[in-house]
């Protein structure tokens, strides 16, 4: 008789990166005209009116913020290190189960060419293990992103613009996870996971022990939405990604191909993608156009993770990868390309300050 799991899994798996940014979409006209902004460029990489700069692969830095509890939440660097290891197999199509991918779809199965490092120097240049571990008082977070600020029980982030900030806490409401899209505030950019999602060891429950919840949630913050747009099974919306086929609600469990919705047969819904809500070993792709999406984030919204590699001294490719810095190959022009993006976005940004606090100070003097 097997053993039950002393850390089950939540009822259902659920992400609650949309309530995020419909929240932000409320209380930001700022994240509202970058959202704009961000789509607007994405729609040029998907209809291959700007092709992608970048040459070879990124390896992001990660730092992971444990934030726990209870010792089991206290995660051990083995589970962390297990969830660095999924991340890029899925990442670069080296998961041994995309063989599973219906052959109608395997031509469309891509190579994000995005790899994940634990940091190996911390922002203020000393040597680091990538890992943060903060006790807290909380019993447990949710997406109003408590868990992100040590002033509310949780760990402040490291700079958003050089790591990808990921934290591993309890979190409630059957939640597995969360993401902020880019575009957001700085303070509060990265990803939540829950710690019985995290990884394949220690405190990681089936269904969800693959690994495939921080998968999914940092296809969120490379700009990816939900395979099914999110729209209660109306039809009406879809990804924007023109590869990925219009399907009505979120797919769970184990579903058999083809699941037929939103009239889109013989071939029915891409439910082994990454980004719907079936069990971790039901879902092991990206495509083509989410690719695309993706290089259209890294070469604007975050293009600050490629810059800082393009704009430095050459180094030998290992020595820089192991010191967990972006890692980026290219040419002078695609470097002053990426340079000049980042320069524009930054003046993007304080446009819409600047319009806002004019809107502010007319209406108080009106």
């Amino acid at each position: 008789m097997t053993e039950a799991s002393p850390f089950p899994a939540p009822r259902r798996d659920l992400c609650g990166a949309m309530h995020v940014h419909r929240r932000l979409l409320n209380q930001s006209m700022t994240y509202r005209a970058q959202r704009a902004r961000i789509e607007n460029r994405a729609l040029l990489y998907e209809t291959g009116r700007r092709s992608s700069a970048r040459r070879g692969v990124v390896t992001l830095p990660v730092v992971v913020h444990v934030v726990y509890g209870s010792p089991e939440q206290n995660i051990d660097d083995a589970q962390i290190h297990s969830q660095i290891d999924v991340l890029n197999r899925d990442f670069r199509a080296a998961n041994p189960d995309v063989a599973r991918v219906p052959e109608v779809w395997r031509t469309l199965v891509a190579d994000a060419e995005v790899e994940f490092a634990l940091a190996t120097v911390d922002p203020l240049g000393n040597p680091t293990d990538g890992i943060v571990r903060v006790p807290t008082d909380q019993t447990s977070f949710g997406t109003d992103d408590a868990v992100k600020a040590t002033a509310t029980g949780g760990s402040d982030a490291w700079p958003t613009d050089q790591y990808l900030n990921m934290w591993v806490c309890q979190l409630g409401g059957g939640l597995l996870g969360y993401a902020q899209f880019p575009g957001g505030p700085p303070p509060t950019d990265g990803v939540v996971i829950l710690h019985t999602a995290f990884g394949t060891t220690g405190t990681a429950a089936a269904p969800y022990a693959g690994g495939r919840t921080a998968t999914h949630e940092i296809g969120h913050w490379l700009d990816l939405f939900h395979i099914w747009g999110d729209d209660d099974g109306a039809c009406s919306n879809d990804d924007r990604v023109a590869d990925t086929p219009n399907q009505a609600d979120s797919n769970i469990g184990k579903p058999a191909f083809p699941h037929i919705t939103c009239d889109n047969g013989p071939n029915g819904d891409m439910f082994m993608n990454y980004m719907d809500y079936v069990d971790d070993d039901s879902m092991f792709m990206f495509t083509q156009g989410q690719r695309e999406r993706i290089n259209a984030c890294l070469e604007g919204a975050r293009a600050s993770f490629l810059v800082a590699r393009q704009a430095a001294p050459a180094k030998q490719p290992a020595a820089a990868a192991a010191a967990g810095a972006p890692v980026q190959a290219g040419h002078n022009g695609d470097v002053e390309r990426l340079l000049h993006d980042s320069e524009r976005l930054t003046k993007e940004v304080l446009t819409d300050i600047q319009n806002m606090l004019g809107l502010v100070g007319r209406g108080s003097g009106g």
